[in-house]
């Protein structure tokens, strides 16, 4: 009796008799041929079966089975290079209609990003988002993997939380019995009490911003791993960014390089290109070049997206600009203290700027990692609670830290919605996700 392997594992089988339980992902016929396409979720490979090699009525069922129906195919595997998706293909000898689909709603023609949206659930099937996904999975083993194998310690910060972290416009709230709470924003807050604790720590977990904005870089709700170390401060903090990217970067590369290249039609070059040393600028040089950059362009319209006031926060159009001179992430530090969350340390040599830095992916993807060094005084952090109109009760716990045994401690946080758009290569942050949460949609 043929035995049921799944397709990830078909070159183990050359040769030799199987069944792939599935669904059919798509069918084409001639006259002579019938060439079933089949997925399984581990991977896709094409069925051949010539007139004569089949039951007739199986030869003529496999010109009509709908896409997506349910099927158990039988088959001899074969290698050969010009097979579709896999490099191999199996010698069709019988299959089984177990349900048949529907009319399914996702053609071969184009469709509009509103459709995939809403079909979103359906759309997961296709080639191109199970590729994705499954690069997605590894970045996301490797995020583990890294701090797992460096000593961190994983713990988990709560999603409720009582106040703001990245500041107060960007909440949402709910009510939590007889109080206000709040979807996190981040849970950095709680690793700076883990990493107290434990030295080396990370979370990793959805975090939510009502940003009300629609461009490609924003979700309202995305995955974060932050790590957060005492007696790190933000020269070790950038090593620990640099190396940790490199090390996400290469494991995607390792397992995924040839699926990036020939499924997503991704240039992985730039990818090849993320080794140590990073460039390292401060925001003040940053300016010098976007301000050089800006004199150069003729585009009126780029030109006038390209205006930087003084202490102004960078925008998409100065990352994007900035890092085309670089061919690999760039490390913008210093940036205006005025600009940054309230916890952030402001350099004793210039308070005017913060002990922070931002990773900026080249290729347009903007910024990754965001981090820096922390307020350890407790003087200093009091101040900046007050600046910033927050309520110094909901940090009672927070400022506490500062009060018994205070340090220099630093960390960052990795969106990884944004890392895995840019090694697949995305123009928009949905395609990372399984199901995008963005303004205007909250189904599927």
């Amino acid at each position: 009796m043929a035995e049921h392997v799944y397709i990830s594992q078909i070159g183990e089988h050359v040769g030799q008799e199987v069944l792939i339980k599935g669904w059919l992902y798509n069918r084409r016929s001639s006259k002579k041929l019938r060439f079933l396409q089949l997925r399984d979720g581990s991977g896709f490979i094409q069925a051949v079966a010539a007139i004569g090699e089949i039951p007739d009525a199986k030869f003529e069922l496999a010109d009509r089975v709908p896409q997506e129906s349910s099927i158990i195919v039988r088959g001899l595997v074969r290698k050969d290079e010009r097979a579709p998706f896999c490099g191999y293909e199996l010698g069709l000898i019988d299959f089984d209609v177990v349900t048949e689909s529907a009319e399914y709603p996702i053609s071969k023609k184009d469709h509009g990003d509103a459709f995939l949206m809403d079909n979103r659930h359906l759309w997961l099937r296709s080639y191109k988002q199970h590729t994705i996904l499954q690069v997605r999975a590894t970045i996301i083993k490797a995020i583990r993997d890294y701090f797992d194998n460096h000593g961190f310690v994983l713990v988990d910060s709560p999603i409720f939380t009582p106040a703001a972290c990245e500041g107060t416009t960007t909440l949402f709230e709910t009510q939590y019995f007889d109080q206000k709470a709040y979807l996190s924003q981040s849970g950095q807050l709680y690793q700076e009490a883990a990493c107290m604790a434990l030295g080396k720590t990370y979370c990793f977990g959805p975090t939510f911003r009502a940003e009300k904005s629609k461009t490609r870089r924003h979700l309202t709700e995305f995955w974060m791993v932050e790590p957060e170390v005492a007696y790190m401060d933000l020269d070790g903090d950038m090593d620990l960014a640099e190396d940790f990217l490199c090390y996400v970067v290469g494991r995607a590369l390792e397992k995924h390089g040839a699926a990036l290249r020939e499924r997503l039609e991704r240039d992985i070059k730039p990818l090849e290109n993320v080794q140590k040393p990073f460039p390292r600028i401060s925001y003040d040089d940053a300016s010098v070049q976007i301000a050089k950059i800006r004199d150069a362009v003729t585009d009126p319209e780029l030109k006038e997206s390209l205006k930087l006031e003084p202490n102004d926060d960078f925008g998409s159009p100065h990352e994007t600009e900035l890092t085309k001179r670089f061919d690999r992430p760039l490390m913008v530090h210093h940036y205006p203290s005025a600009v940054k969350a309230f916890y952030m340390k402001k350099d004793p040599q210039n308070r005017e700027r913060a002990l922070c830095v931002d990773v900026l992916a080249p290729e347009g993807c903007g910024e990754i990692i965001g981090g820096g060094q922390r307020e350890d005084d407790l003087a200093s952090l009091l101040a900046e609670i007050d600046r910033h109109g927050l309520p110094r009760s909901a940090f009672a716990w927070f400022l506490d830290l500062r009060r018994y045994g205070s340090v220099p401690h630093a960390g960052f946080g990795l969106g990884v919605e944004r890392t895995v758009a840019w090694i697949c290569g995305l123009h928009h942050l949905r395609e990372a996700i399984p199901f995008a949460r963005t303004m205007d949609r909250l189904a599927p």
